[in-house]
């Protein structure tokens, strides 16, 4: 009889149990509805922790995603690409022209080449309308100069440059077409007649190159003058200025302090401050990036000049070896950034959250969400869970789970084709990827469409080429890569690599064998390893995998080139600058080029498309770079994916008029361009 009780109030208690679950646990809308202050923060989530939390030095994702919070700079683009201003109200952009005098020569007319009279024949080129664009025309004295040259060998020598006459010719705008103009002055090959040597004094011989730099005939100086917003404040109370502007460009050009985007400054031939509000920026030479870099967040001279660091150093009580080396990396800044920006930086729990608090000074208004969390949870999964019970605001989904969360009308999906990519990069330090088909063998081997098929669920595109396949700078009639293990065998057989007894490929008594790498957290570039190993075994290769946390794989591999191949991805911008990426001198420690990649044609194409204003001339010699990366397989290059972002439908854009609309992204596909207008309602609008 007992038993039969028993059977029978049991079920009922947790029948009564679950009841009274269901009524007293809350729904996510009731929980928000509970606890106000959810709604006034925004938690985001990443399977990386930050790295260095200062715009000069990070070079990952995960450290630039709170910099963009915590910084500002001078400018941006907005939802159209066009740039507008942010700490720089407006700016306009000049160039003043320099022409060496050689008075050894003469006009076609065979009068001799003097200044005065150089000066009167660009000024009647001016009166016929040949020349709209010149402001003014100065005469420059001939002068003396000592300079460094640095020989083949890396040693200094001083040599004596007697500067003769020159002309410094004003222009409204910058044009590199100027000196064609005035051929029919002084002729077509005036510069390739100068005798230059006769300007210069050296115990040694020099290049004609060196000398062209010494004493330029023609010499183009694009100026950047920039106009401040007047009182903006640091985060510490501090007012921004001009020499903020100046110190930053400092800061990216001083070698201790290894900043990756050195390359995009190292054009700059002086920063003079005008006033507290007016800077301005003389290039040496065309550089049709200058603009695009000053995208770059500002720092705060008084908190990161020399006397502070020392400061610093002093307070830290560290050793001579120690302040001998302590440079901007080293300071504690890093972890504590103080900016101009919308946000604050309030706590850093490595591993586990950055915290960041509303800016309610902020100059451009105060972001609605009071708080920003950045949350590092390595697993998807979690992450997944998280946002599913409101711990987090926004989820990218694995590229199964697209579909289903598109379906969903309780969330926000967005997917756009993201201006990133995949790759296998190989290190071209290492012996064994010296000969491209070897690396081109590499990429036969691998079914990359089988890739987008299984592992991305067809969320992705395959891509051929350097640049975002949804720019202009892509080059569409390249071909991708075909699966063709057969001929990827051939290759290697010509090359002279044979299976020995154990099946693997092996020449001159050494197997072919190597590591391959990438992060931890990220499901595809793990699945992405797996395949290319067994493929790759198929062939006889011996791949050895390893996955190491974010910060590890960072600073002791990738960073370091100490790895023989990786599998990564570049988020690249919409500027076809890829000097920093690519070009041979960027390959050394703490640089983006580190797999050392270098090829002369290469480097000449990046430097002629950072000369070049002409977008469609520019266009021609993007297509040509792809063309010769596409062919010299320094990557195996995998897909650009899909972007997919999903938001709780609540997260609405508040308009100025106070209505507020569903959120949408930018051409780029930013969906974060409007994040300071972006509000947490407490129900579900039924957009």
């Amino acid at each position: 009889m007992k038993t039969k009780w028993f059977l029978i109030i049991i079920p009922i208690l947790l029948i009564l149990v679950l009841l009274q679950s269901y009524f007293w646990v809350p729904t996510y809308e009731m929980q928000s509805k509970g606890n106000p202050e959810r709604l006034a923060k925004f938690i985001s989530a990443s399977i990386a922790d930050a790295k260095i939390l200062n715009p000069i030095l990070n070079a990952d994702s995960a450290s630039s995603q709170i910099t963009g919070q915590v910084f500002d700079s001078l400018l941006d683009h907005d939802e159209e690409l066009n740039l507008r201003g942010r700490l720089a109200t407006h700016w306009n952009i000049t160039e003043i022209a320099y022409l060496t005098v050689n008075s050894a020569m003469q006009f076609p007319d065979g009068v001799f080449i003097t200044g005065l009279e150089l000066k009167k024949r660009i000024e009647q080129l001016i009166n016929q309308g040949i020349l709209p664009q010149v402001k003014k025309i100065e005469i420059l004295a001939p002068k003396q100069q000592i300079k460094l040259v640095h020989l083949a060998d890396d040693s200094p020598i001083k040599v004596k440059i007697n500067i003769p006459e020159r002309l410094a010719i004003h222009l409204e705008t910058v044009n590199q077409n100027f000196f064609n103009l005035l051929e029919p002055i002084i002729g077509k090959n005036y510069e390739n007649k100068a005798n230059i040597e006769q300007w210069v004094e050296s115990e040694q011989v020099l290049s004609l190159e060196q000398l062209a730099k010494l004493i330029p005939i023609f010499e183009h100086n694009p100026i950047i003058s920039f106009y401040l917003r007047q009182g903006v404040l640091f985060h510490d109370g501090h007012e921004f200025d001009a020499d903020d502007v100046k110190f930053t460009y400092e800061s990216i050009m001083e070698v201790k302090n290894l900043s990756p985007r050195s390359s995009d400054f190292e054009p700059i031939k002086s920063i003079d401050i005008i006033d507290n509000y007016t800077v301005q920026v003389t290039y040496k030479r065309l550089f049709s990036p200058a603009i695009n870099a000053w995208g770059i967040g500002i720092l705060p001279e008084h908190l990161l000049n020399t006397a502070t660091l020392k400061q610093e150093m002093k307070e830290r009580q560290l050793s001579e070896s120690a302040q001998d080396n302590f440079g901007m990396r080293d300071s504690r800044f890093n972890r504590h950034p103080i900016g101009t920006g919308a946000f604050r930086f309030v706590e850093w729990k490595g591993d586990e959250f950055i915290h960041l608090s509303r800016n309610e000074n902020y100059w451009d208004g105060a972001p609605y969400y009071k708080e920003y969390y950045y949350r590092i949870i390595p697993d998807s999964v979690t992450q997944e869970v998280e946002f599913l019970t409101g711990a987090v605001d926004n989820y990218s989904p694995e590229p199964h789970q697209v579909v289903r969360y598109k379906k969903d009308d309780n969330y926000q999906s967005f997917s756009s084709l993201s201006f990133a990519y995949s790759y296998i990069g190989y290190n071209h330090r290492r012996p064994l990827f010296a000969d491209k088909r070897v690396r081109q063998a590499l990429s036969l081997a691998i079914n990359i469409d089988q890739i987008i098929k299984y592992i991305l669920y067809g969320e992705g595109k395959r891509i051929t080429g350097p640049y975002p396949q949804n720019t202009q700078w892509y080059n569409s009639e390249i071909k991708p890569v075909p699966y063709n293990p057969a001929k990827a065998k051939q290759i290697l057989n010509e090359l002279g690599w044979k299976k020995n007894k154990h099946g693997w490929l092996e020449k001159d008594g050494k197997e072919f064998e190597f590591n391959l790498i990438t992060n931890n957290g990220n499901l595809q570039r793990k699945a992405i390893m797996t395949i290319a190993q067994n493929s790759w075994h198929k062939l006889g290769i011996k791949c050895n995998t390893q996955v190491f946390e974010w910060a590890v794989f960072l600073t002791d591999f990738v960073n370091t080139g100490q790895f023989d191949a990786v599998v990564l991805g570049w988020s690249m911008g919409i500027d076809p600058d890829l000097f920093q990426i690519w070009h041979s001198s960027q390959s050394g420690h703490q640089q983006l080029n580190f797999i050392a990649y270098n090829n002369p044609l290469v480097d000449d194409l990046i430097v002629k498309i950072r000369e070049e204003y002409d977008i469609e001339r520019q266009q021609q010699l993007t297509h040509q770079l792809h063309h010769i990366l596409a062919d010299d397989y320094p990557y195996t290059f995998l897909y650009s994916p899909l972007s997919n972002i999903v938001l709780d439908k609540k997260i609405v854009v508040f308009n100025q008029n106070g209505s507020y609309s569903p959120i949408t992204p930018t051409k780029t596909g930013n969906l974060f361009f409007h994040f300071n207008r972006w509000k947490k309602l407490e129900f579900t609008p039924d957009f």
